[in-house]
């Protein structure tokens, strides 16, 4: 099996461009937003009076007398206590102080935790709202797409599109905004406050800024390409696993684990040498960040030391500065760990928006007629169709099903049949000519009305995890027990769901593994029958069925002609002899028609596929 590379053909999005739709999306929960934003505000100018405090501490400790200081706030502060306070000494007043900051950091704490919390859940439920809307259109999208289209999608590839890439895009709403915000308020307001403190020693601050953000934007360029390459590996591995789990009964017989494995281990060894490289630019990103740390904390200590010694810095201030070089370093390196999950965001946002953008090949005009029933007559008119280019599959076909009639399509592998089926369906639009249901061109229907009157029923049946009557009725609860009795009855599948443990409750597994092909298909008949069509469509449905089963289901074909138009495809002839009508497809192109004692009698090519098949039997 050959895994594409999934980052190429992924279309890439300026942020701009980006950031335009994700903020779209949370525009319904703006308030509950701008609730958090706020909050966040508080905690920020909140978490910068520690350093402040601490600093008027120690200056306050250090004095040799209660107003001999170099700070003119540390004296206006004795100054208070003392015209307000006669008992008032230096001991007891170092006391009150120590006790006043004491309570001063219960009540920071507090406060941070009451609104750390409150914030948290506005953003968890605003958060989680807003992802609903993404996941929701998202896959409201990917079912708009047609058949064709999925081919060219694997289901893994959509699965992780949907799950894994939209819960990342969770986390930007719930934490990395309101961090970013957080983290930058926080640098912004600890530059005022250091300036404020000491403009000399803020010199060196605007020294390592610039080297700050210099590293900050190459490790956000880097960041963001290995985190495009790793989700695309990972999505890969998911859809490897999709398939080949699906797959593992095929896989098992054909002896292929050790194949397999070898197939899964490539991929996993991509994914975690590219993960690698991602922890690697991450690895070197935090020692930088350090090391810088740390060069500023030794100057700031050096130059304040000499600044101290000439009296041009209060000891306070000196205490709040060195204090406030942690604040200004945790932000940005926790703007980092941000950039990281921002940039992890915006390549899932990139992939989910590539799907969202993916257009559909079947849009239905704006007047596209809506018919909730159709009496059934089907045209072809001269139609072509090619899958791919130059490959034509139908050539020049051109046949008329009146309403009502019972019509059959024979022919080999690959003669067409199937895809007159799906044109009928509407899961591709022709190439030339023009198909007319009921005279109307199909192209001028409106695709969700024109199925509901079409039913089918095909040779591989997906059941869907659930129960029986469930599946009947693909969960519509309009249904009542009594409708959903009738339809398997009329279907003969009653005889197989009844003497079942819980009957129509039974429980079946994933794509009916508890299941014979014959039972899964006489389900399909009553999942088809029960929402009333007026076409029916049999795309060898009776293949690979043992011969009890295949007694109730002709018996029941039998029974569903009576409901209108049947369209039948089938290799065993001896299932299509009955058809009104039989038309023989040979390499894309109409050889016979006629019915079945007609055909015979022509001696053509149904006569020596006929001939051939009942000498083999």
């Amino acid at each position: 099996m050959q895994i594409n590379d999934d980052n190429k053909n992924i279309k890439t999005y300026k942020d701009s461009a980006i950031i335009k739709r994700l903020y779209n999306y949370m525009k319904p929960e703006l308030g509950w937003f701008i609730l958090a934003l706020f909050l966040t505000i508080i905690t920020v100018f909140v978490g910068l009076l520690p350093a402040l405090v601490e600093g008027k501490l120690i200056g306050i400790l250090e004095m040799e007398s209660i107003v001999e200081s170099d700070d003119p706030q540390l004296v206006s502060i004795c100054n208070f206590f003392i015209n307000n306070f006669s008992y008032v000494t230096l001991e007891n007043f170092r006391l009150s102080i120590s006790l006043t900051l004491a309570f001063m950091y219960l009540i920071i704490v507090l406060v941070d935790a009451v609104v750390l919390y409150i914030t948290t859940m506005i953003l968890q439920k605003a958060g989680q709202r807003t992802i609903l809307r993404i996941r929701k259109e998202t896959f409201e999208h990917i079912e708009s797409l047609s058949i064709a289209q999925f081919t060219k999608l694997p289901v893994g590839k959509l699965v992780t599109r949907v799950t894994s890439d939209i819960n990342n895009i969770n986390e930007l709403y719930t934490t990395v905004i309101v961090n970013l915000i957080r983290y930058s308020l926080t640098l912004i307001f600890v530059v005022v406050v250091m300036i404020l403190l000491s403009p000399q020693l803020s010199i060196i601050i605007a020294i390592v800024a610039p080297v700050l953000i210099t590293i900050t934007i190459l490790f956000r360029y880097f960041q963001r390409k290995e985190h495009r390459i790793v989700r695309g590996c990972v999505s890969n591995v998911n859809t490897y696993l999709s398939e080949n789990l699906s797959g593992m009964k095929i896989t098992q017989v054909f002896n292929q684990e050790d194949k397999k494995r070898e197939e899964f281990k490539k991929l996993n060894d991509k994914l975690t040498k590219e993960s690698v490289k991602q922890i690697i630019i991450f690895g070197i990103f935090r020692p930088l960040i350090f090391f810088l740390y740390i060069v500023t904390r030794i100057a700031v200590l050096f130059f304040g030391f000499g600044l101290l010694k000439k009296g041009q810095l209060p000891l306070s201030n000196y205490i709040s500065f060195y204090q406030y070089i942690g604040n200004f370093f945790d932000p940005v390196q926790n703007l980092a760990d941000q950039f990281n999950s921002l940039q992890q965001a915006f390549a899932s946002a990139e992939k989910v928006f590539s799907i969202q953008d993916t257009i559909p090949e079947i849009i239905d005009k704006k007047d596209a007629i809506k018919l909730d029933h159709i009496d059934g007559k089907i045209e072809f008119d001269h139609v072509w169709f090619k899958y791919l280019e130059d490959e034509w599959i139908l050539k020049d076909v051109s046949f008329t099903i009146e309403a009502g009639q019972t019509v059959a399509f024979v022919g080999a592998t690959g003669a067409g049949k199937s895809t007159i089926l799906a044109l009928i369906c509407k899961n591709y639009l022709v190439n030339k000519g023009e198909i007319r249901i009921d005279g109307y061109p199909i192209n001028d229907l409106d695709t969700e009305h024109l199925r509901r009157c079409i039913g089918q029923m095909l040779q591989d049946v997906f059941l869907f995890s659930g129960s029986i009557k469930s599946n009947i009725t693909l969960r519509d609860e309009s249904f009542t027990i009594d409708e959903i009795k009738e339809a398997a009855t009329y279907v003969n599948a009653n005889k197989i769901i009844e003497r079942l443990p819980d009957s129509y409750d039974y429980k079946v597994m994933e794509r009916g593994a508890n299941f014979s092909a014959g039972e899964r298909q006489l389900i399909s008949f009553a999942r088809t029958v029960i929402h009333k069509p007026n076409v029916l469509i049999l795309d060898e449905a009776t293949a690979n069925i043992d011969t009890e089963t295949e007694v109730l289901i002709q018996d029941s074909l039998e029974k569903m002609r009576n409901i209108g138009t049947m369209i039948i495809v089938a290799h065993r002839l001896s299932t299509v002899k009955n058809a009104d009508k039989i038309i023989v497809l040979h390499h894309g192109e109409l050889k016979e028609m006629g019915s079945h004692e007609e055909l015979l009698n022509r001696k053509g090519m149904y006569y020596n596929l006929y001939e051939l098949q009942y000498k083999h039997n």
